[in-house]
């Protein structure tokens, strides 16, 4: 096995190394996706929308869903797969930008899931807004070696055209809804429909030229709708929807809470992870209650909790009533990657200093690299490895997931890019700035972080499931050849199921 970051700054992509083959899976012409074109974010403005003028996350879905059922999809909304006694399933998160970082991850995906059943990709298939004509270079040409089946669970980027496109490609070509009926002039919804950003039409052909990439029989995948559920062996897994604003509506609910039911062992995949950056997100639902009161309650049997949306990979052992349910944070597949070593010193639910990946240290040397080049300020801004590695160490008062080198020391200069690049504290040392600082760098710094070579820090997930335990796994994908050959493991943890 091939040394991770965890062994040497080498396993994490660091030094001198040859690149890996995935340019060769790219087409010839890659638009440069920035998330501060200002015509991005006007396209990308259907969530601001929704929560200054009310969110219809709720209402539409449940057209689409009437549409499903319309043609015979059941209530129940459970495929109910034949499996091996012994089988596993790819996860990956947050997959469609459609360019070097999203590529970088394939190979590794490839050579880790070429015995897997099936995939699911949680969260944002394609960015920025789920454009059908985006679906044949973010979805089809990169996963068309892939050859099992791949389900999705859509996330707030798909939603910004309606979800249209991703129940065309994910759910039996569905056909478009009807339009809504006006709204009263001047009223809240009024304004959000004047201002609703909507689909153009589809280039068709492109589209259908696109799904052949994937049209093996072995390949076909056909979903209830954008939220269902999967019986496979010995489990359940469970796959919701989220929407713009990170929450669900009140019959996704109540569908969740029958779904739920019985002694089989479920695993959660979300759009949005109810432990991220060591704080927690539970999750609303329309009506009362939370999605996390579900997962939590011990007749329902989780045992493990994943969602994408967040551009790298965490994990909380959260202990319920005796019990250990892992909180999983799976959104490294194929976008920007978001910082870690913003995350303060971790303390939530009885938890204290959990996996992440990239390492801080890794995350820190990363982002003074980039912005270094970026303001031309080489000299000041940029940190090796180990310096980055010591400083975070100081700062958060733990050991580093990777030892530095001897030779490295923590000085003024250190400290004060660590500052600058939002490096978190432990608590008793965390000022009233530090949520508006991880703020900014969640929705500003982070975004712009694309860079076009190693290492990326991307993960996607493999678990492997018996009638007694799951196996769950966290591999790295840099970009180098030397992890795309054999991708190392980042994290991993046994999940009992009895």
């Amino acid at each position: 096995m091939s040394d991770s970051s965890r062994d040497t700054p080498q396993g994490a992509g660091w030094g001198a190394a040859e690149r890996g083959a995935y340019r060769q899976l790219m087409p010839d012409h890659v638009e440069k996706l920035s998330w501060l074109n200002p015509r991005i974010l006007w396209a990308a403005r259907n969530g601001v929308l929704a929560s200054w003028f009310g969110d219809p996350t709720g209402r539409t879905r449940s057209r689409w869903v009437a549409r499903r059922e319309a043609v015979g999809v059941p209530a129940d909304k459970v495929v109910r797969r034949e499996v091996p006694e012994r089988f596993s399933f790819m996860v990956i998160g947050d997959t469609g930008e459609g360019d070097a970082s999203q590529y970088a991850v394939v190979p590794g995906f490839l050579k880790v899931g070429q015995d897997t059943e099936f995939a699911v990709i949680a969260s944002d298939v394609i960015y920025p807004v789920g454009s059908a004509d985006d679906y044949g270079d973010k979805f089809f040409r990169p996963y068309q070696e892939y050859p099992a089946p791949i389900y999705a669970i859509p996330g707030n980027h798909d939603w910004y055209e309606d979800l249209g496109s991703f129940m065309r490609v994910f759910c039996a070509d569905t056909p478009p809804l009807d339009p809504q009926p006006r709204s009263r002039p001047l009223t809240r919804a009024w304004w959000r429909t004047l201002l609703w950003h909507r689909p153009g039409p589809a280039d068709e052909q492109r589209l259908g030229a696109a799904r052949t990439l994937r049209s093996a029989p072995a390949q076909q995948a056909e979903q209830p709708g954008p939220y269902w559920a999967m019986d496979a062996g010995p489990v359940r897994i469970v796959g919701i929807d989220t929407g713009l604003l990170g929450r669900i509506d009140a019959e996704q609910g109540a569908w969740l809470r029958e779904v739920s039911q019985g002694p089989k062992p479920k695993i959660l995949i979300t759009g949005a992870p109810l432990y991220v950056d060591g704080e927690h997100h539970p999750c609303p639902i329309e009506g009362g209650g939370t999605v996390d009161e579900i997962v939590r309650a011990p007749e329902h049997h989780y045992v493990a909790a994943i969602g994408g949306d967040i551009h790298n990979y965490q994990r909380y052992p959260v202990d319920v009533d005796g019990r250990t349910i892992q909180y999983v944070v799976a959104g490294g597949g194929g976008a920007f990657m978001h910082a870690t070593h913003t995350i303060p010193r971790v303390s939530v639910a009885g938890v204290t200093e959990r996996r992440c990946y990239p390492l801080r240290g890794d995350s820190l040397a990363f982002y003074s690299r980039l912005y270094g080049r970026r303001l031309r300020l080489r000299r000041f801004f940029t940190l090796t490895e180990d310096e980055a590695t010591a400083v975070v160490s100081e700062r958060l008062g733990i050991e580093p997931g990777r030892a530095p080198g001897a030779g490295a020391r923590v000085t003024r200069r250190t400290r004060l890019v660590a500052g600058l690049l939002g490096t978190g504290r432990r608590p008793e040392r965390a000022s009233r700035f530090r949520l508006p600082v991880r703020k900014i760098y969640t929705q500003l710094f982070s975004p712009s972080s694309t860079t076009y070579s190693p290492p990326f820090f991307k993960s996607f997930l493999r678990l492997d499931v018996t009638a007694e335990r799951v196996r769950l796994r966290c591999f790295a994908a840099t970009g180098n050849r030397a992890q795309e050959l054999d991708p190392p493991v980042e994290d991993e943890v046994t999940v009992l199921l009895n």
